[in-house]
């Protein structure tokens, strides 16, 4: 995967300063993989649940057995852009709203 560059000019036109930028960037990354987790988690958990109801009748093994529904959902979830890259993406087109800890809300 290249690397593509980001203009510094274009971050700072949408905050204060790029201190600022790289904070709120990180905070939305951070929100951004905390919600593909919970949605990998749920799909996952779906699979398994399927696992477990089929397998429920078979004597138990310590085989560890490759799921071909799982492999399909991880790499769905690879392709996917890195939350790093949406919340550059969203600070950019304007669509991320941030605003900063009053006194009274802490």
């Amino acid at each position: 995967m290249p690397i593509k560059s980001i203009s510094l000019e274009a971050l700072e036109s949408k905050v204060d300063n790029i201190y600022e930028a790289i904070v709120v960037l990180s905070k939305r990354a951070q929100q951004i993989n905390e919600e593909i987790k919970i949605e990998f988690n749920q799909r996952l958990e779906i699979v398994q649940s399927k696992l477990m109801s089929e397998d429920s009748d078979e004597p138990e093994t310590m085989e560890t057995v490759t799921n071909p529904e799982q492999v399909v959902i991880a790499r769905e979830f690879e392709k996917r852009p890195k939350p790093t890259q949406v919340a550059i993406k969203e600070l950019l087109d304007s669509k991320l709203d941030y605003k900063y800890k009053s006194e009274s809300n802490s």
